[in-house]
This record gives structure tokens, C-alpha cells and sequence, in this order.
């Protein structure tokens, strides 16, 4: 039984099935869910004490609620009214200054920090608001602090990366080599004549292979005691080798050489065995980057002997990623390469030798798809 001297409160059938609607919703805002409800149980008859009991709330603020409601519709009271809330104390050309501090580089303004902290920043604008006649940033915490920068969407305190082009001829390499992939992917899906006498091979090293030894046991996994293979913590370095591989794009095999470093006479060993590989009438066309070794003197000498033989179409500056031999040397350090422990360097070399070989059991054709629907190839 009502026992409130308030008058009822009640709202049209459509106002009613909305502030139903609203009381079940899991996407509107909590505290107009909580409000519906409030109002929906004094509309039922509820007493505002019980009201505030069922919903584990108050009574002043049911009361606040109800007297919305009935003094500006049920809907409305819904909803905060216009100058609720403290007025924000911090003016947006001070939120605008203080953006303006965070795009600038710390040591610019006398510090020895290269990039922003929260903790810097803070002390900063703390100093020179006065100055700049913002006295309201004179007390500004760390909270307030991120929600300006948030809301400008800036982070001084984090560093991003991007590669610059400094080859000019970027675009018109770039498209050399994908032309080049476009011819091989015609010349794959229609297999040509017999008389057919070229071939091409992505090439690139990995160097920096390193040669770990255990110093204690491994142990493999035991059912019952330990799921993973078990290594100590500590370990021995026993050096590097350097792989040097190219892919044929055609067949998928691969050629390696794995020598301790990648110098010009390595790569010319290289060039020597794909010389091997292939029928001497034949033309080995071969993608690879500016390494100095593939223009130096050596290099150039050592091609005068073999006229003819060999075509380099060379990737543009910072452009490796367009070389697909990169492709299998993603693989490979996914595969055989991951976690290896060996117990000299000689086991290292032979063991990239095998899962080479195991690899060339079934040759993987790599196919290249990136902007390759922008060329336009005749």
C-alpha cells in the first residue's frame, strides 16, 4: 500500500513498454537502467524505502528519481539535466598548450631526456604554466595528465619506427622485380617449350646463424613428470654461420652454402655452384639485394669469366622484403633452425645441410602476391 504523499506518476503505453525496454538492457548506460527501475517500481506502488531496499540503493536518491520524473516526464528523468556535474576547470587552449608541450623533444626544452615520461611532463607543465597563464594546470596529476593526452590521441612517451625510401628509383626497381615475378608466374602456370633456356633464383644470406651449446643435459619429456623438452638455464656460444641460399622460382629447390662469413669470395662460391646446378647454354637470372659483395671487384671479375651466364635484377635500397627467398628463410627459422642446440659448430653446419635437403624432398613454389595486380604486364 502507497504511503508516500507524492502524486502517481504515469507515463503512456509507449513510455511504459520504453522504460521496460530500458530496465532489461545490458547496452544502455547503468545508471538510466537503475533509474528505469526505480521508476517502474513506484509506478507498481512501492514505497520509496522499499524501492531503495530492492535495489540496494538510497533513499535520497530514489527520491531525487521519482521527483524527476514527476516534475519532467519519465523519460527525462532518465537522463542527467543540462549543468549537472562540476564544470571542467581545465580550458581547452590549456589542454591545447599542453599538447603542444608533448610534441616537442624534452631535450629541445633543456633536458637530457630524449623522449617524454608522465612523471617529466607532469613536472614541466607544473613549472611554466603560470607562465603560459594557465594557473589551473598548477596542481595537474598524472590522471588528468593521460586523459589530455588520450584525447589528442599523442603518446611521448612511446617510439615508432618507419623506413624512409632513400633510393630514388624505388618505385621503378620495385616494379622490375615484380615484373620479373609476374613473367615467372605466366611462364609456371604455362609450362614453356623445350627449348626453353632460363632460369631464376631469389637469393639472399642469413647471417648471424648461432652455434649453442647445452652445458648440462636435455631432458626430453617424461609422462607423469615434465611436459617439455628441459634445458638448463646457461649456456655456451660456440660462434655463427652465415647461410647463403638461393631458390629456384620455378621448381622450389633450394641451393645453399653455409660458410662462417658472406664475404665476396663466398658469394662467388656460391655463384660457382649454382653455376653447377644448371645446363652451361642456360641463362640464371638472380634477385638479390645491394650487398657490397654483389658489385665488388671480385665479384665483377669473376662474372667477366662467365659472359653471359648471369643477370642480377637487383631489389631497391631497404627493399629486401620484395626478395622471396626470404619467404623460406622465415621458414626455416620456424622449422629445423628453432631452439637447435648443437655440440660444435661443424654439427650446426650439418644439420642445416639435412633440413635443406629434407625440404628439397618436396620443393615448395613460392608465389608472390603483393601489388601484383597493379602491373600491367603484356
Amino acid at each position: 500500500m502507497r504511503t508516500t504523499r507524492k502524486p502517481k506518476l504515469t507515463p503512456s503505453s509507449t513510455d511504459l513498454d520504453r522504460l521496460k525496454a530500458i530496465s532489461r538492457s545490458q547496452t544502455v548506460a547503468h545508471r538510466e537502467v537503475n533509474r528505469a527501475k526505480i521508476l517502474l517500481k513506484y509506478i507498481e506502488g512501492l514505497t520509496i524505502t522499499k524501492i531503495a531496499k530492492d535495489l540496494t540503493t538510497n533513499r535520497p536518491l530514489v527520491n531525487r528519481c521519482i521527483n524527476k520524473a514527476i516534475a519532467y516526464g519519465a523519460l527525462t528523468a532518465l537522463k542527467d539535466l543540462p549543468g549537472r556535474g562540476v564544470k571542467p576547470s581545465i580550458t581547452d587552449d590549456a589542454k591545447s598548450w599542453v599538447l603542444s608541450i608533448a610534441c616537442q623533444s624534452p631535450k629541445d626544452l633543456g633536458y637530457a631526456h630524449e623522449t617524454w615520461t608522465y612523471s617529466l611532463l607532469k613536472k614541466h607543465v607544473r613549472a611554466n604554466c603560470h607562465q603560459a597563464g594557465y594557473e589551473m594546470l598548477s596542481k595537474i596529476d598524472k590522471g588528468v595528465l593521460n586523459k589530455i593526452l588520450s584525447h589528442g590521441n599523442i603518446k611521448p612517451h612511446k617510439v615508432s619506427y618507419y623506413l624512409e625510401k632513400r633510393d630514388p628509383e624505388f618505385e621503378v626497381k620495385m616494379a622490375n622485380v615484380l615484373q620479373v615475378y609476374k613473367e615467372i608466374a605466366l611462364i609456371n602456370e604455362n609450362p614453356p617449350a623445350k627449348n626453353h633456356k632460363t632460369t631464376t633464383i631469389s637469393y639472399d644470406e642469413k647471417p648471424g646463424i648461432q652455434a649453442i651449446k647445452n652445458i648440462a643435459p636435455q631432458l626430453q619429456p617424461v609422462v607423469g613428470q615434465h611436459p617439455t623438452l628441459q634445458r638448463d638455464y646457461e649456456y655456451k656460444r660456440l660462434g655463427t654461420v652465415s647461410l647463403l641460399a638461393g631458390i629456384d622460382l620455378h621448381t622450389g629447390k633450394v641451393i645453399p652454402l653455409v660458410r662462417d662469413r658472406h664475404r665476396s669470395r663466398e658469394f662467388i662460391e656460391f655463384l660457382q655452384e649454382v653455376d653447377k646446378q644448371y645446363p652451361v647454354d642456360w641463362t640464371i637470372r638472380i634477385i638479390l639485394d645491394n650487398h657490397s659483395s654483389h658489385v665488388s671487384k671480385e665479384t665483377r671479375a669473376w662474372l667477366l669469366e662467365k659472359p653471359s651466364r648471369f643477370e642480377f635484377v637487383f631489389t631497391p635500397k631497404h627493399g629486401s622484403w620484395l626478395n622471396m627467398i626470404e619467404m623460406f628463410f622465415s621458414k626455416i627459422a620456424r622449422s629445423f633452425l628453432r631452439h637447435i642446440r648443437v655440440k660444435n659448430k661443424q654439427e650446426l653446419i650439418e644439420r642445416i645441410y639435412q633440413g635443406i635437403d629434407t625440404i628439397n624432398k618436396e620443393p615448395v613454389v613460392f608465389k608472390w602476391k603483393y601489388k601484383m595486380d597493379e602491373l600491367d604486364v603484356k
